[in-house]
């Protein structure tokens, strides 16, 4: 019986005969009357890029392989335009006015090109980010590929200009992030609006023509219809802060306001109950970065959320428990905030409620209720937080100054439905849960995997292990 040769030549490795490894080819190939491939040395490169020197971006070390620098910012196109009118001037004194003709249209068509990216990227709405964006961008060319690929995304029709900036913006800041060895303001930014693209996927998918669907790739369309992994890139600008501070310090009492605010949003996306059907382990940025440094105060811009509730919330599973949530003491706002931060409190609850049931661990001491605070009834618990989600909805349609508020109902909302016996008992807080629902992608793939639940009736299935078998990574947020 022959066996497989693991130090003949290559025709004899691929039909798994014995060789005899004659020099410069096998005798055994030529009694068979095949070629034989020889003894040479093949490489064999991985699927990824390169992240750093001059084959940055490529999938195999070729000069032909190495993708051109994306233009689009001022001073690339200031640089394109001049290099374009010396060679014009050069061709002129040379009488080669056909050639000229030639480039003058092609100047024209990334001039054009260019302006297009510099119209989609001032569509951007008024904002915090706004302002400090021009700044930020010539810190990070992922940023300005990002914030084109963002806008896009929140276009009525996606085209497959939004896979295209997307694919782009993608590689971009990988590529940016492997070389960082400080992470730059414009570089976290970028990270965290490519985390925010992931977290929401925030419309439906719109093609033109079946052509541009055909064009597409399927894992990249998979990967994008349904639900992008972004947790990933949170643990890589978690590694480059380690990296500069070992000591598990970002020295947040010298960080600008800004630098804090980026940070904040980092520790909150990476909560680990802000999340559902997650690739990767919670790090536990809030709990390290942002409250280690102290009691802070005041309402936190992004979720609308009080820090002091965020830091009860990055405690589920350690320290926070339900009495921390009873004992909060809450913060000044308006009617349609105490709405939120109630639906959100008592969602927590509802959360460690889930959360021991699902591990089958015993209330402990530490835990216990006090009978005359803490409903044992999981449906008391959804009846107030569906009742302050409604009265949110109904708040903002009188008062539509308030109407941002309704973009943070998506973790109470799907906390309470989480409650399968409850919902089945209730079908009208089905009802309101549906009704709650903004209409976005995010918010009605989380409502296809609650009307999951609720008719496969298994009070005992994982809302984790369910999210993953569909292969999504979404974020409540």
């Amino acid at each position: 019986m022959s066996t497989r040769s693991h130090q003949g030549c290559w025709t004899c490795k691929h039909r798994r005969r014995r060789c005899d490894n004659a020099r410069p080819t096998c005798r055994n190939c030529a009694k068979r009357g095949v070629d034989c491939e020889g003894y040479e040395v093949r490489l064999r490169w991985g699927s990824g890029v390169a992240s750093r020197g001059r084959f940055t971006g490529a999938d195999k070390p070729l000069e032909e392989n190495v993708p051109p620098r994306q233009l689009g910012r001022r001073r690339d196109l200031s640089r394109e335009r001049k290099r374009l009118e010396a060679q014009a001037q050069t061709q002129r004194e040379n009488g080669c006015d056909d050639m000229l003709t030639q480039m003058e249209n092609d100047a024209t068509l990334t001039i054009r090109r260019s302006e297009k990216d510099e119209i989609l990227f001032n569509e951007s709405p008024e904002s915090m980010l706004q302002p400090r964006l021009p700044g930020l961008c010539e810190e990070s060319n992922a940023l300005y590929d990002i914030c084109l690929t963002l806008q896009l995304s929140l276009s009525t029709i996606r085209t497959l200009q939004f896979f295209e900036y997307f694919d782009t913006s993608l590689q971009e800041f990988r590529s940016e992030l492997a070389r960082s060895t400080t992470l730059s303001d414009g570089t976290l930014t970028a990270g965290l609006l490519l985390c925010s693209i992931g977290v929401s996927d925030l419309k439906y998918f719109y093609f033109q023509t079946p052509s541009e669907l055909e064009q597409l790739t399927y894992p990249l369309l998979a990967q994008l219809m349904q639900g992008l992994p972004w947790t990933m890139h949170i643990e890589g600008m978690y590694n480059i802060l380690q990296i500069r501070s070992p000591e598990h310090s970002t020295g947040m009492e010298a960080a600008t306001p800004f630098r804090t605010h980026l940070l904040e949003v980092m520790g909150v996306m990476d909560i680990p109950c802000f999340a559902i059907g997650r690739q990767t382990s919670p790090i536990g940025i809030w709990r390290r970065f942002c409250q280690s440094t102290g009691p802070r105060h005041g309402i936190e811009p992004v979720t609308g959320l009080p820090r002091s509730l965020l830091n009860l919330l990055a405690g589920i599973d350690t320290d926070t428990t339900e009495q921390s949530f009873w004992d909060w003491a809450g913060e000044a706002g308006t009617f349609s905030q105490c709405h939120l931060w109630e639906a959100y409190r008592l969602a927590g609850i509802l959360t460690i409620h889930q959360r021991r049931r699902s591990s089958g661990s015993p209330q402990s001491h530490s835990t216990r209720r006090r009978s005359e605070l803490c409903p044992a009834d999981p449906s008391i618990l959804v009846a107030r937080i569906v009742a302050n989600v409604d009265a949110l909805r109904l708040g903002c349609l009188e008062r539509p100054e308030e109407n941002y508020l309704n973009n943070s109902i998506i973790f109470p909302n799907f906390v309470a439905g989480l409650e399968v016996d409850v919902m089945r008992q209730n079908l009208e807080w089905q009802e309101a849960i549906r009704r709650c629902s903004s209409g976005t992608r995010q918010d009605d793939m989380l409502l296809e995997i609650l009307q999951e639940l609720w008719l496969l009736d298994d009070s005992t299935l994982d809302i984790n292990d369910l999210a993953r078998a569909r292969g999504v990574e979404m974020g409540l947020l």
